[in-house]
């Protein structure tokens, strides 16, 4: 059986693990066995936030909408606010809602009042469809 040299292979390998912790401070960068152990560290721990900072924007949003319901009238909150939206089932989910409410407070106001009172929302844009008049009538 022939002898098969390794030396190629396995220094391929250490070097595509140290290239992977060259950002690693000291013996982590530098000694193969607690680089491999730093790389799986680190691997897990990216997993794990990826599912944590999809938390952490969703409270993010929920704290950005209920500061802006709670602005003006002090009875309403956020929970409150999000059951009338599926209610009327207007389709808005809060990242949304929270970039309308940074970015143009009075639309937010807009759907805020659709959302509180429909049916004097209703009665109004019934009269202005009327009153109005298109061209060519």
């Amino acid at each position: 059986m022939t002898r098969v040299k390794r030396g190629y292979t396995a220094r391929k390998r250490k070097k595509k693990m140290r290239s992977f912790a060259s950002t690693f401070m000291r013996a982590h960068s530098i000694l193969t066995r607690t680089t491999t152990q730093q790389r799986i560290r680190a691997l897990v721990s990216s997993h794990r936030d990826r599912n944590r900072r999809k938390r952490d924007f969703r409270r993010l949003w929920i704290t950005r909408i209920n500061a802006v319901t709670r602005e003006d009238k002090v009875s309403y909150s956020y929970s409150r606010c999000i059951h009338n939206l599926y209610k009327r089932k207007l389709l808005l989910n809060r990242k949304i809602l929270a970039q309308i409410a940074l970015s143009n407070k009075n639309f937010f106001d807009m759907i805020f009042f659709q959302i509180i009172n429909p049916s004097k929302n209703k009665e109004n844009t019934n009269k202005r469809m009327i009153e109005t008049k298109f061209p060519g009538e």
